[in-house]
């Protein structure tokens, strides 16, 4: 799939996945060769192939990274209204989730710009306790370069669902 050409429908299934759930699951490999999957809510998309995270609780994540700066990252919409109109429908309307697939570069602070968009994200909750405790102080990120986009496909509930896919690419 082409990073361009399906970056506005990959956003869309980042936008309803947040939406619905509140994180995106990224994996990185430990230093003994596991898998580990660590939960992020901050994960921002920018421009095609571009995305950045606030690194502020996370523990084998950074160690990870520095190790094998590969990731992938998954978002699925969870929202019941969604999955329950889709299967009375018998398939989605829009994919239910996606997975980005990207190289993570090395932590840094802030822009003004990326503490903004974060703060305008989490803006709902920003007279909240949870808010104080959790994402006032956030300042450290670490950019996300994408290389490839692997959609979800579920059979015949996700068919046609993407551009550019042939059948022979559902599985």
């Amino acid at each position: 799939m082409d990073l361009h050409e399906n970056w506005k429908e990959v956003k869309a299934v980042f936008r309803d996945s947040f939406k619905s759930s509140f994180h995106y699951a990224i994996a990185t490999v430990s230093e003994n060769g596991e898998p580990h999957v660590t939960p992020i809510g901050s994960l921002i998309l920018g421009k095609p192939g571009k995305g950045f995270y606030f690194e502020k609780f996370t523990r084998n994540l950074p160690q990870n990274i520095g190790r094998n700066g590969r990731v992938c990252v998954l978002a699925v919409n969870s929202s019941r209204w969604f999955w329950a109109r889709s299967l009375f429908r018998g398939g989605f309307g829009m994919p239910p989730a996606v997975r980005l697939h990207g190289v993570a570069k090395e932590l840094r602070p802030a822009t003004e710009r990326e503490a903004a968009l974060w703060q305008k994200r989490v803006s709902v909750a920003r007279f909240t306790k949870g808010h104080e405790f959790m994402w006032r102080e956030m300042s450290m990120v670490r950019e996300i370069d994408f290389y490839r986009i692997e959609p979800i496909h579920i059979g015949r509930m996700t068919k046609g669902l993407w551009q550019g896919l042939s059948e022979a690419n559902h599985a």
